[in-house]
């Protein structure tokens, strides 16, 4: 849910079709906080950017472009805090800036994730927020500003394959101590009136049990998956009687339902969720428990949730993967939803989104959402980019790109295989594709890549695939068990060495991801499942796609040591492929571009996407002339 990130991001359509993204903002009282150049600044009108007030300038942090990653104010504006990160890395800084006639930083914190302010009987100002350490946070702490300054840690999580993140409620009445994994969660309630009294547990961790907290005129609202079936629904219960034995189900969802994310007004709350791979927002009146279900655009993939403090409205945006956001609000009053009017993107009647469903191995229908232009003729002849992800229970990344943008203006179909192990069609889905179901995921992709071909888009000569992170493993999978149905992949910051890394428990991640890949170390039944799908085990002398490959010096989530191994085995196995096959073989190209830095995905760097493309339109003969003036409209280089 990462409802404690959510921040609005604004993204503009200037006449020359130039969109520009706008730094996270956020309102409080009569002044707007965002980033304007290197500093933290507020105004009074958000639309007047000239006239601003600097409270502080990240240059002091000396850090190599830093920008503003989260911002929380204080509840009577006495202090700002705003967490500061660099493209390149992970880590970030929370810095406290104490709001007078001279804004002053007040304090500054390394390796901070989550974190929020409460006010204390004293009217005293208190920031909790989590400490992370090797990519967990395990650890709360809390601290006081002023004459009163202290700093002083508050819990600590022992069981290392849990972290802990921090959540207001909409109300700000409580403080939500959120402790989870994938499987499983536990909440903890720190009173907002109150914060130095003890936390209120509301439901000790029940394995498989996961469930989300919202509260409103002394009532709990709890997203959960406890009960049959096993998927998202809506329960509720007094605040002083928070245990699992008192939640009464309030709503439920839909089969193949995923939920995306939740809001709470002072009379509605708003469900957003993707049925059918569509999206909807559910309005449910919690005077009367009625519900208004609102089918949203056929174009849309995607929401971003805006950061909202007006009761009467619920503002957020729709996106896709070619075309940049767009709001809406829904007013309560009114019972409608209302769209942004003004400039309509051109793409809206260039281009065409398809949904489609491949039918897998085992007969599960998997959904597909295709984009190609409207006009474009023989559409077999046309070149295909797939994207897969398929692990974690999460969704392919939907959100808007500028280079995708262009490769649809430029002829090219764009194809987003919805496969097992993600969560587009909820838990369950999420359930068949991990552990020992790992293989759905690649059957499914295989399924959509043959039935894309079956119905006429591109063939196997012009097809491309596309993965980042755990999405690597099913694209290396396919490349090893399938690679005739390819002709060129790109990867990012791949998971492509699962048996070893797996059993390697020193690293950070390694105990959080045993309940989705299963753990070689101890089990064997584990062991022997992973090496049959494992890209690195089962790579052999054979004809394969070309590859490139995009890794990241320092990243803690995917090490660099994995990518290289799978690198250098792959290129022995060509070498030997072309050496048995003689003259006349064209061997694959194998490309590793490693990046300085720790982040583990750089999504808007433009050699990145410069390199990739450029790759992609090498391998299959294509003149790149016009798509690198055209992407010149959407990015600064």
């Amino acid at each position: 849910m990462d409802a404690f990130e959510k921040v609005r991001t604004r993204l503009e359509t200037q006449p020359q079709e130039e969109y520009e993204i706008i730094n996270v903002e956020v309102k409080h009282g009569g002044f707007v906080y965002y980033q304007e150049g290197c500093c933290l600044v507020r105004s009074k009108d958000e639309e007047d950017n000239d006239n601003y007030e600097v409270l502080f300038n990240l240059e002091e942090l000396k850090l190599d472009q830093p920008f503003i990653d989260c911002i929380r104010v204080a509840p009577d504006e006495k202090y700002v805090a705003a967490k500061i990160r660099t493209e390149d890395s992970e880590a970030s800084t929370c810095v406290v800036i104490k709001l007078s006639d001279q804004p002053v930083m007040e304090a500054s914190f390394p390796n901070v994730s989550s974190f929020e302010w409460v006010k204390d009987e004293e009217d005293e100002d208190v920031l909790f927020y989590t400490f992370q350490r090797n990519l967990r946070c395990n650890d709360v702490y809390r601290a006081t500003f002023g004459d009163n300054k202290r700093n002083e840690r508050f819990y600590t999580e022992k069981d290392p394959s849990y972290f802990v993140f921090l959540y207001l409620t909409k109300d700000s009445r409580f403080l939500t101590m959120n402790i989870m994994n994938k499987m499983t969660s536990e909440v903890w309630l720190i009173d907002g009136l109150s914060p130095w009294d003890p936390p209120v547990l509301i439901q000790k961790r029940i394995y498989g049990v996961l469930y989300y907290v919202e509260h409103r005129d002394d009532e709990l609202y709890i997203l959960t998956n406890v009960g049959e079936p096993t998927e998202f629904k809506l329960m509720r219960t007094a605040a002083d009687t928070p245990a699992i034995m008192n939640w009464d189900l309030f709503f439920t969802m839909k089969r193949n339902t995923k939920v995306i994310d939740l809001d709470m007004f002072k009379d509605h709350c708003v469900l957003f969720l993707k049925h059918s791979n569509l999206l909807y927002v559910n309005v449910i009146g919690l005077a009367d428990d009625s519900v208004r279900s609102l089918k949203l655009p056929p174009w849309a993939c995607g929401f971003i949730m805006d950061t909202n403090s007006d009761p009467k409205n619920c503002p957020f945006q729709l996106c896709s993967p070619i075309r940049p956001p767009k709001y809406y609000t829904y007013k309560f009053a009114e019972g409608k939803l209302f769209e942004e009017t003004g400039h309509e993107d051109p793409i809206t009647k260039t281009s065409r989104v398809l949904r489609l469903e491949a039918k897998s191995k085992d007969g599960k229908l998997v959904p597909m959402t295709i984009f190609h232009k409207t006009d474009s003729e023989d559409l077999q002849k046309k070149p295909l980019l797939v994207h897969v992800y398929g692990a974690y229970g999460m969704d392919l990344k939907m959100n808007f790109r500028p280079e995708r943008r262009v490769l649809v203006d430029d002829g090219w179909i764009l194809a987003y295989c919805h496969v097992r192990g993600g969560g587009e069609l909820g838990l369950q889905w999420h359930a068949d594709g991990r552990l020992t179901k790992k293989l759905n995921g690649l059957a499914d992709l295989e399924a959509c890549i043959k039935t894309l071909h079956g119905q006429g888009f591109s063939q196997p000569s012009l097809t491309t695939l596309t993965a980042f992170s755990a999405g690597g493993v099913l694209a290396g999978a396919l490349c090893n068990s399938n690679p005739e149905l390819l002709r060129a992949v790109t990867l990012e910051a791949p998971f492509l060495d699962v048996l070893n890394t797996m059993m390697d428990t020193t690293l950070p991640l390694t105990l959080e991801e045993l309940e989705e890949w299963g753990n070689p170390s101890s089990d064997e039944k584990y062991r022997n499942y992973i090496k049959r799908y494992c890209p690195y085990q089962n790579i052999k002398p054979q004809h394969y796609p070309s590859i490139h490959i995009t890794a990241y010096e320092n990243d803690e989530r995917v090490p660099l040591k994995g990518i290289v191994s799978y690198t250098e085995k792959l290129k022995e196995a060509i070498m030997e492929h072309t050496k048995d096959t003689g003259e006349g073989y064209q061997a694959p190209n194998i490309i590793l571009d490693i990046q300085p830095g720790g982040n583990h995905v750089i999504e808007d760097s433009h050699k990145k996407i410069t390199a990739q493309i450029k790759f992609l339109y090498e391998e299959l003969g294509l003149d790149s002339t016009s798509v690198f003036e055209d992407l010149k409209k959407y990015l600064k280089f």
